[in-house]
Formats: structure tokens, C-alpha cells, sequence
């Protein structure tokens, strides 16, 4: 295995070398009410390279004008890029038809976008054709937000401003992952996220009650969307805490559980964008050695729990 970009070890701010890709289309309708009308959408991802953040904008056309909009709107919030990754239109697996060619390597709007990024002091760098590996970085935030929201949207049609909405906070969620602890003091159960290189934190939405037991059928439509965000929590921090313990066949040994190990706890109670944590302050083997049930210690208690309800930071 080769070693990383130097941009990707070397300490900058967030964003300052950032990989883009887009996912969609979706379908938003013009107002609320009936005879609405229907039209296209996408969403545009950018990584950022360094710190692993994640930045969505809503783009509602293909044209060039849309996305030189979409990258102000980006860089006002998150600063000018000094470089600016992307596919071009052979590897664009998150955009359709039209996104590809305006991306095509061939394309004269491809030409006007890289000459307008260059005069705002960004130099946008593409991989070579048939090597979508080469855009890992971000083709994993286009998987983790199409995939969840396709689910989740369903047959719903949201307005711009119920959309841009939700992937505002579709955005915190994606943020407030766990990177690795913040120290390495046991009593400390903190851990970095995306959310402190932008805020200086980790990043909050605020408490509501849940609506999961709730008809559909009676929620309002901003209720509609507080009840689309729970459910894309519930997905996507599911299939995320899944990468943190792969099931091997029983041929294979598991990672190695040890005292003093930072935890997330699996709890389906807690609201979206809080992660319990703990650290493992006893392992209890059982007689053919083989580590089962721990006790967890947290900010508030102390108790015993299965493997199967902790997932442990990859960096420990």
C-alpha cells in the first residue's frame, strides 16, 4: 500500500483540500400545497481531505451557473478551496446522465468551471478516467448519505426550504462520528469528531420528543421531517457502528477486548447526534478464555454489558 497524499497528514484548516462528488437526483416540489409542481435536485458532497468533514449543498440545476453558486455558497461558510478533487464524468457514480457530461473530461462547460475556480485561487484536480478508487474519500459520503436518504425520503417530495433543512442536519449527524479519543486519561470520555474542527466541538441538535410511535398520517409536515432525521440516525449510525466490529467466521479470531478501551454503547433510547461512550474498566473471559461480557464505565454509572452492545474506536 502507497503512502498517504501529503495533504492528507499535512495540519491545514478545514476544507483547504476537499474532494467533491454528487448524489441524486431527488425530486422537491414547489410549494406545499396541491398541484405543486415537480422538479429535479441534487446534492453536492464535499470531503474535506484532512479532517474527514463533511459539507452538503442543495443544487437544483446541471448547468454550470448552479454549481459555481453551490461552491460560493460552500466557500463562504467554509473558506476557498486550495485544491479541489473530483471524477470526471466516467467515475460520477452518484450523479446521472446530465451530471456526467457536464463533468466529461471533454466537456467545454468542464473548461469554463476549472478557469472560474482558478481565478477565485482554486486548483481543481481530477482522477483518471476508470479509477473511481482514487476518490474513496468522498465516494464513501456519497454511499453513506444517498443510500440512507433514498430510504428515508421514500416517496415524500419536500420544498427547497424542507430539504435544505434536512440535509442541514443530515449534515451535523455525518459530523458528529467518532474519530478517536481526545486523551488518553481513562476518566476521559470525550473523543474527536469532524464537528470540533468546525465549531470547536462536537456538534448538537436540539432535544425533541421522538415520534417514532406516531402515524405518519398525522404528523405535520415539519414534525415529517423531525421523524426523516430520527430515521436516518437510526440507519446510518447502525450500519456505522457495524464497521467497528467485523463478524468473522468462527475460524477467525475477533479484535482483542481490552481494559481501559474507549466504547460506544449501543442504546436505541438516545436521541440523534448523542453517542454514549464508556471505557472497559474489566473483562470477564469465560472458561474457554474467550472474553464475552464487560463492565463498562460511564460519565453517569457503571454496569456490565455483551460484546455485541459495544463497539470499540478504532484507535486504541
Amino acid at each position: 500500500m502507497g503512502q498517504l497524499p501529503v495533504h492528507r497528514v499535512t495540519p491545514s484548516r478545514p476544507f483547504l483540500h476537499s474532494g467533491i462528488d454528487y448524489a441524486g437526483p431527488f425530486f422537491l416540489k414547489t410549494w406545499r400545497g396541491r398541484n405543486a409542481r415537480q422538479y429535479k435536485a441534487w446534492i453536492a458532497l464535499f470531503v474535506c481531505e484532512s479532517t474527514s468533514a463533511i459539507h452538503l449543498e442543495l443544487v437544483t440545476d446541471y448547468l454550470t451557473d448552479a454549481f459555481i453558486a453551490a461552491y460560493k455558497r460552500f466557500t463562504a461558510r467554509r473558506g476557498i478551496c486550495a485544491t479541489l478533487r473530483s471524477d470526471c464524468g466516467t467515475n460520477l457514480k452518484g450523479a446521472d446522465s446530465e451530471l456526467r457530461n457536464l463533468f466529461s473530461s471533454t466537456s467545454k462547460q468542464l473548461g469554463e468551471l476549472a478557469r472560474l475556480l482558478a481565478s477565485y485561487g482554486t486548483q481543481w484536480i481530477f482522477n483518471p478516467p476508470f479509477a473511481p478508487h482514487f476518490g474513496g474519500k468522498w465516494e464513501s459520503g456519497v454511499k453513506s448519505t444517498k443510500h440512507h436518504l433514498h430510504r428515508v425520503i421514500g416517496e415524500h417530495h419536500l420544498t427547497y426550504e424542507e430539504m435544505n433543512t434536512f440535509l442541514t442536519q443530515v449534515k451535523a449527524v455525518l459530523n458528529s462520528r467518532s474519530l478517536c479519543p481526545l486523551t488518553e486519561d481513562p476518566d476521559d470520555l470525550f473523543v474527536l469528531t469532524p464537528g470540533h474542527f468546525l465549531i470547536g466541538g462536537p456538534l448538537n441538535v436540539v432535544s425533541e420528543p421522538s415520534l417514532k410511535d406516531i402515524q405518519v398520517s398525522r404528523l405535520s409536515r415539519w414534525q415529517l421531517l423531525r421523524r426523516m432525521i430520527d430515521d436516518f440516525w437510526t440507519k446510518w449510525s447502525n450500519e456505522y457502528l457495524q464497521r467497528y466490529q467485523p463478524i468473522y467466521k468462527w475460524n477467525q479470531p475477533t479484535t482483542e477486548i481490552k481494559p481501559n478501551s474507549i466504547v460506544l454503547v449501543m442504546d436505541e433510547r438516545y436521541p440523534p447526534l448523542k453517542w454514549p461512550l464508556g471505557r472497559i474498566i474489566k473483562v470477564h473471559p469465560g472458561k474457554d478464555g474467550h472474553v464475552r461480557v464487560v463492565t463498562v464505565k460511564t460519565a453517569t454509572s457503571t454496569f456490565e454489558r455483551p460484546i455485541t452492545k459495544i463497539r470499540l474506536l478504532p484507535v486504541d
